[in-house]
């Protein structure tokens, strides 16, 4: 019984939680290891089934500050770095470039 409740207890401990991940543009690097990526969505209204786009902004995290404006960013889910940056740069395209 006691053996049962502890393998259950590193199988949720071995369960990762999923990382939310996005790709925008960089609209704004004026901010030192911050860039303001925007991320467009298209939704549809519910009562008239017509699709827009949707525009949210993210402060992510850019450690080496390699993007500037016009870049195209993919980046994650992360513990809070400020108030308002919970995102960080993946820079694997990047490198490749």
């Amino acid at each position: 019984m006691a053996q049962d409740k502890k393998e259950q207890i590193k199988e949720e401990k071995e369960v990762k939680k999923i990382k939310r991940a996005f790709t925008g543009m960089a609209v704004s690097d004026k901010m030192d290891k911050t860039v303001v990526v925007a991320v467009e969505s298209t939704k549809i209204h519910p009562k008239y089934k017509k699709r827009y786009k949707v525009t949210k902004r993210y402060k992510v995290h850019d450690e080496q500050s390699v993007y500037k404006v016009g870049d195209k960013i993919k980046f994650f889910e992360c513990r809070p770095i400020s108030k308002e940056k919970r995102w960080r740069v993946s820079y694997e395209k990047k490198q490749d470039k």
